[in-house]
């Protein structure tokens, strides 16, 4: 038996999908898990949509959540001469023909299948006419001569045996009229040539698969074991697209989910083991079978992966958290000075108990990443003189508190409430908003010990009181 191999096959087109993202994680869990090989497949034949940049953002996206393929990329577009050849092959040994049909006679029988409402097949015109016939000033395209007869049946290991009609799928075209070649000519040939044993993929491919199964079969080449798994849905029951929120790997990055969480979602999204929800890295390849995975679509719930992600920030090492920090920052908000590390170190404890992402704990910790406090105009507003004048007796107060904790603080506190007739919020709330620029945040208490007594002598100095 060969040593199992699979493939990602992105096209460097724009954002890398959810979609296939879980996709990319299957293939990669199952390579795996079979002491197997997994490759990266760059289809880059779109030249005018295919960008450097996408393919960059391919491979730091898979490698930010985990997933680094074996190898080289292999790079379509530099196989295509191998895909010509096989064209030329498939009409020389008479599993393909010369195609005269101009774009305006395409475009009638289209027509026509429409106003029948039934979907359009090629009515094969040219199947089997000779081709001294071929009309001139026509290039013509290159279709695959399918099957005619019978049925074919697909032994699928998600989805079990499917079976189809031959006379369904249509001659479709291997190579244009310019002589390039299409997707199922394409993808057939490179995962021949990389020697695939398992082709994972949506089960929106599956009509691909009845095509590319008899390419395989005109060719005499070995035949991988295909397994399609159910599309990703909306919670409203919606095929994800690309124009829903929330669709790409990078949206996810952006407010700050953790690779580990959003990996182990997209895992338990549509694959189960036993009544297990959490896994490690190391778990999750040593379960990962095909077997696991479901027959029926699966919904994105963004609610879960908030969830799932707070799981992971509780529950995270603080020096890993910090690290985890320190780069989200440094893509999305701003760079941390290394100086803050101690401070911002010492308050994770509680910043992290009132965070579901990364983005909460940096919003919560603005105070201590930035040196200058921006106030916001309506939170201001709560600094009445009644306010400044609790904020002074605070400060004074706090030049006789040897150490900074709770046990300290919280004295001054409820005699500042007693001495104003007003309650906690009377008196947290001004000194919040001085110290840190809003009126919402972390605890007064873990504010001003985290920040240090000088620091918040020096902003209330500074801002209020000079």
């Amino acid at each position: 038996m060969s040593k199992v191999a699979t493939r990602f096959a992105p096209s460097p087109t724009g954002a890398l999908h959810i979609g296939g993202v879980r996709t990319a994680l299957f293939n990669w869990l199952f390579s795996k898990n079979q002491k197997g090989t997994f490759h990266l497949r760059i289809e880059d034949t779109d030249k005018e949509r295919s960008k450097d940049e996408h393919k960059k953002q391919i491979i730091n996206s898979l490698k930010w959540l985990g997933i680094e393929h074996d190898g080289d990329e292999y790079i379509q577009s530099s196989k295509i001469n191998d895909h010509i050849k096989v064209a030329n092959e498939l009409l020389k040994n008479g599993n393909a023909y010369k195609c005269y049909c101009s774009a305006e006679e395409i475009e009638e029988q289209k027509k026509r299948a429409r106003q029948k409402k039934l979907p359009y097949i090629y009515n094969r015109k040219w199947r089997d006419i000779p081709e001294t016939n071929a009309p001139e000033g026509i290039k013509p395209v290159i279709r695959f001569k399918s099957k005619i007869e019978g049925s074919t049946i697909l032994k699928d290991l998600v989805q079990g045996d499917v079976e189809i009609e031959n006379n369904t799928i249509e001659d479709f075209i291997i190579l244009r009229n310019d002589g390039s070649p299409t997707y199922n000519l394409s993808a057939t040939v490179d995962d021949h040539q990389m020697k695939m044993t398992h082709i994972i993929r949506g089960d929106d491919h599956k009509i691909n698969t009845f095509k590319q199964m008899q390419i395989y079969e005109a060719m005499n080449w070995d035949l991988p074991k295909f397994a399609h798994i159910p599309l990703i849905h909306t919670i409203e029951g919606r095929k994800l697209s690309k124009r829903d929120n929330a669709s790409t790997l990078d949206d996810y990055s952006k407010i700050g989910i953790m690779p580990d969480a959003l990996r182990n979602y997209l895992l338990r999204l549509g694959w189960s083991y036993e009544d297990k929800e959490i896994f490690t890295l190391d778990e999750s390849i040593k379960h990962f079978n095909i077997e696991g995975i479901g027959k029926s679509p699966s919904k994105l719930d963004m609610s879960r992966i908030l969830s799932m992600n707070e799981h992971y920030i509780k529950n995270i090492d603080e020096n890993e958290l910090y690290k985890l920090l320190v780069e989200y920052c440094e893509i999305y908000k701003e760079k941390i000075n290394p100086s803050k590390e101690v401070k911002i170190k010492s308050s994770l404890s509680f910043l992290k108990n009132k965070a579901k992402t990364l983005e909460d704990i940096y919003n919560n910790a603005k105070y201590i990443i930035s040196d200058e406090v921006k106030f916001e105009a309506e939170d201001l507003k709560l600094v009445d003189e009644k306010a400044k004048k609790i904020i002074k007796e605070f400060n004074n107060t706090l030049s006789s508190i040897e150490s900074l904790n709770k046990e300290n603080l919280e004295p001054i506190v409820n005699e500042l409430i007693k001495k104003y007739e007003t309650n906690f919020k009377g008196v947290g709330q001004p000194l919040r908003v001085v110290l840190t620029g809003s009126k919402f945040g972390p605890g007064l208490y873990d504010i001003v010990i985290s920040l240090g007594k000088e620091e918040v002598k020096k902003r209330l100095e500074s801002k209020i009181l000079a």
